[in-house]
């Protein structure tokens, strides 16, 4: 699954059907372990082996050729103690083979987080990945590229439908497959479903995920790749449309907990999120929250921030609120009115793209009614929440009234709530009173997370 440009023909943000058997998930990352360990077992003695060899035939010839008197006693007893040190040395060696050198991450590996495909094949995971539009494409050849919505509703129900059933053939061969999908478009023909009950009942979904970007960047590849006459406002109503469907689907399918709502990742692809979801539900789930908008002119405080980040997500199934944030064209339009400009230029994730300002403060109510739903509904979806409260220069505690309302909500929702309060001034009773704990730094919350068995 293309998840780190997880786009439909229309570039839309893309709802996924993941199925899979969680029950057999270790067995391939253990027996590619084991495969490796075999392997370097094998290559170390084999290598001491031919050593051995080769000093005993040295030995040999030297002492036959000074015809030395027990010359075959020497012998047995140079084998015998290079034996010895082989098996002393050799731990060590598999040891330093196997040491791991840092986590593999999408700055030190970035090309091995490109898919959830390619994360999962190079763990041992077979998975099939279903894209229904493409396939759609496939069925009918006369169909040129980015029009297939054109084509009248009925047409586009019956291709659906042959390719979901190639689709559910497919998946009773399969263990692990996705589906590349979406709950609802909203296109020419106004606001349409994007598949059928009746066969996504019979598919049984493990997982639905719903897949988001930022509405500049949906904007911007809605205009480099198709002529569709559309507003911010449309992209933003579309998106809470596919959200509300999907989970509505998910609920009636297969109950409560089987829906995520998951950011495309701004920075870096949110690849690993949804493979953890998928292979490795043993992992916690956490709501990162951090402030946010008023440390944005604080270079110290944003590092400290992403080192927390950073830390968290070697861990956990991590839910980023900054993953997907449309303040920064908020402030960005709010500015150009301020000074009379009628356009914008904002970063988007495939560069900088222009936007009216009339456009972008049409959606100031959306953008901010949005943020605080979507922050919420990361919240409900997540175990445990881990705050952290950075020291701004001033010495005072970077603590935003959003940060407190996210610890009040994950408080009331019962879930875990943890404060990393990194601030010498003492921590508000609105903290301590809802924290199922306060650490001084991160470390002491790593370290109490793996007492309490959530870190293997």
């Amino acid at each position: 699954m293309a998840a780190g440009d997880r786009f439909d023909d229309v570039c839309h943000p893309c709802a996924s059907l993941i199925r899979c058997a969680l029950i057999s998930l270790s067995v391939g990352s253990l027996a590619a372990l084991r495969r490796g360990s075999y392997a370097t077992v094998a290559l170390v003695f084999g290598l001491l082996a031919a050593l051995l060899l080769f000093i005993l035939v040295i030995v040999d010839v030297v002492l036959q050729t000074s015809a030395t008197p027990g010359a075959f006693v020497i012998l047995v007893v140079l084998a015998g103690l290079f034996v010895v040190g082989q098996w002393a040395v050799s731990p060590s060696i598999v040891r330093r083979a196997a040491r791991v050198r840092g986590p593999v991450t999408a700055e030190t590996n970035r090309w091995l987080y490109t898919t959830v495909e390619e994360l999962a094949r190079r763990a041992g995971h077979q998975l099939q990945v279903y894209h229904v539009g493409k396939m759609m494409y496939q069925e009918a050849p006369d169909v040129p590229a980015g029009r297939i919505l054109n084509l009248p509703i009925t047409r586009l129900n019956t291709l659906r439908r042959a390719v979901f059933k190639e689709i559910l053939r497919g998946a009773e061969r399969q263990e692990n497959v996705v589906v590349n999908t979406h709950a609802t478009f909203r296109w020419r023909h106004g606001l349409f479903a994007a598949f059928d009950f009746d066969q996504v009942k019979a598919f049984d979904a493990d997982l639905y995920i719903t897949l988001l970007d930022n509405v500049e960047s949906v904007h911007s590849r809605l205009v480099r790749d198709h002529e569709i006459d559309h507003t911010l406002k449309d992209i933003m109503v579309w998106r809470e449309e596919e959200l509300l469907a999907t989970e509505i689907l998910a609920n009636i399918t297969r109950g409560y907990g089987h829906f995520y709502m998951i950011s495309r990742g701004r920075d870096i692809p949110t690849t690993q999120t949804i493979y953890r979801l998928m292979f490795e539900p043993q992992r916690k789930k956490v709501y990162l929250s951090f402030p946010m908008s008023h440390v944005m002119d604080q270079p110290a405080t944003l590092a400290e921030i992403e080192r927390f980040k950073k830390t968290m997500h070697q861990h956990f199934v991590c839910f980023d609120p900054g993953d997907v944030d449309e303040f920064l064209i908020y402030t960005a339009g709010e500015k150009a009115q301020q000074e009379g400009r009628p356009t914008v230029e904002v970063p988007a994730s495939d560069g900088k793209v222009v936007l009216k300002t009339a456009d972008v403060m049409q959606i100031a109510g959306d953008i901010m009614g949005q943020i605080y739903a979507r922050d919420f509904k990361m919240i409900d979806q997540s175990e445990m929440i881990v705050s952290l409260v950075p020291e701004l220069p001033n010495g005072k505690p970077a603590l935003s009234s959003g940060v407190e309302r996210e610890l009040q909500h994950a408080f009331e929702g019962g879930k875990e709530v943890y404060v990393v309060w990194a601030c010498r001034a003492m921590p508000s009773p609105f903290v301590t009173e809802t924290a199922s704990r306060v650490f001084k730094n991160t470390e002491g919350a790593i370290e109490y997370f793996r007492q309490k068995g959530y870190l293997k």
